[in-house]
Order: C-alpha cells, then sequence, then structure tokens
C-alpha cells in the first residue's frame, strides 16, 4: 500500500536532499523495506508524538520501523545526519562548514512514566531530564546529551564536550550562560582543547522581565524548534541514547525544511 501524504512526509527534493547519506542496503537477504516510507513514518512520530504501535497503516509495520530507528541509534546515524545536514546548511547561508563559534546551554523537562533514569531540578522544579546542547550560530546542533535533570550544569557540559571537542579543532569560541561560571570549568575546557575561549554571558542585576541576551537567544530558540516537536514535549524514552537520537531526528527535520 502507497503511503499517505501526511504533512510530514518528504517531498521529493528533500528525499534527494538526503538518501545519498543513508545506510545501502544489503547485498544479500531479503528485499529492505524503502527506507523513504521509514523515514517519512519516524518524521511523523517525532512531528505528532504518537506511539509506536499506533503508527497509521498506511507506513510499514511499527516493528520494522522501529528497528531501523534503534539500529540508526546504535551506529550513530541520526548523528551523522545532522552532520551532513548541518553542513549543507551552512553552506547554503554561505557559512565555512566548519564552525569557529558555538553555544552551550541546557534544558530541563519533564518525564513521563517510562522507568528510565530521571531526576529532579530543584531550580526549575522539575522532575525530568536534561538536554545539553551545543549549537553553531545558526542554530544548528553540533552536539546533544541527555541525562537526569539533578545533573549540575558543569558536569552535564563535560559529559558533553569531553567526546566532542576532539571532532571539532576549529572551534575557538563557547559562549554560556551563568550556570557555567568558574574558573574549574574554564581550566578543563583549556586542558580538552587549548584554543578554545569560554565567554560567559550573564544577565545584568539590574535588569527586569524579559531582556535578548548576547548570542544566547540562538540556543534558545533551537529549544524553541524541538519544542514545536510533540516528541520531544516530554521524555518519553526509557533510555537516553533514545531521548538523544530524537534531538538529532527534529534537527534532520529543521534543516532539510530549510535546505529543500
Amino acid at each position: 500500500m502507497e503511503n499517505a501524504n501526511f504533512d510530514t512526509d518528504l517531498t521529493d527534493e528533500q528525499w534527494q536532499a538526503i538518501e545519498p547519506y543513508l545506510p545501502a542496503a544489503k547485498s544479500t537477504g531479503r528485499p529492505r523495506t524503502p527506507l523513504r516510507r521509514v523515514f517519512n513514518a519516524i518524521l511523523y512520530v517525532v512531528t505528532t508524538g504518537c506511539q509506536w504501535r499506533l503508527l497509521p497503516k498506511t507506513f510499514p509495520p511499527f516493528k520494522t520501523v522501529f528497528h531501523i530507528f534503534q539500529d540508526w541509534k546504535r551506529r550513530h546515524i541520526w548523528s551523522a545526519l545532522n552532520d551532513r545536514l548541518r553542513a549543507l546548511v551552512r553552506e547554503a547561508e554561505d557559512r565555512r562548514s566548519r564552525p569557529t563559534v558555538a553555544i552551550l546551554d541546557s534544558q530541563t523537562v519533564r518525564s513521563s512514566a517510562h522507568g528510565g533514569p530521571v531526576g529532579y531540578d530543584a531550580g526549575k522544579k522539575t522532575k525530568g531530564r536534561k538536554r545539553f546542547l551545543l549549537v553553531d550560530t545558526l542554530g544548528m546542533v553540533l552536539g546533544a546529551i541527555v541525562q537526569p535533570a539533578n545533573q549540575p550544569e558543569r558536569a552535564g557540559a563535560m559529559a558533553l564536550l569531553e567526546p566532542l571537542l576532539p571532532w571539532f579543532p576549529w572551534l575557538r569560541k563557547i559562549w554560556v550562560d551563568g550556570g557555567y561560571t568558574g574558573e574549574d570549568f574554564r581550566r578543563w575546557v583549556g586542558r580538552c582543547r587549548p584554543n578554545v575561549d569560554v565567554e560567559v554571558v550573564k544577565r545584568s542585576e539590574k535588569t527586569t522581565g524579559f531582556h535578548l541576551l548576547k548570542r544566547r537567544w540562538i540556543v534558545e530558540r533551537t529549544f524553541a524548534w524541538l519544542m514545536q516537536h510533540r516528541r520531544l514535549v516530554r521524555d518519553h524514552e526509557r533510555t537516553e541514547s533514545s531521548a538523544t537520537a530524537w534531538i538529532y531526528i527534529a534537527m534532520i527535520r529543521v534543516m532539510l525544511r530549510r535546505i529543500a
């Protein structure tokens, strides 16, 4: 049965943009389910927030879609697709594909009763998980990690940056908020990447109400993009790796809509 035309489906131009970066089919075994239909099903889930079992019957069987989601998560294909498309977006904006400046921040979201590890963020009075993002100056995600909400800001940032910084040798500056203040964090970043400067963008104590902070609005806008995807409004995932994969999938959808 052919797939219905949902608003979340890839256009022909979007499919042509992403198809070259998808895993090739195996030369042996059963014929593979058409990846475009699988991709459309996953975009439907991230956008509508529906359960796997409630996927419309016009998509491939939900077990097939879920298996590919999990397989690509284990093989880090979602993050790799995010990296490929980010480079295309930057080139379309006449930017170097390799950014030299980044912004770091976190977002706490409530968790559903999924049985996975969660924590309580006393500052936000929220039980759930905390998303740590590193984004470029266009708001495209360079890296993401999800941890229990009681994770301190600097500890979460270190968990994100430690495996990430070696992949970005061209990075020169990271803007952060007041939660990352402290010489210990700055020195730690310096040990990981000596040529990276950490600049804290603080809110003035005299400022009341809403105030647009230098560069900080960029990562806040990225969080807003994520929250337009119902799967990410709450944390529904049993594992932190699945929660992180959905961040990359949401950003893949955002970037595809920008370039095609």
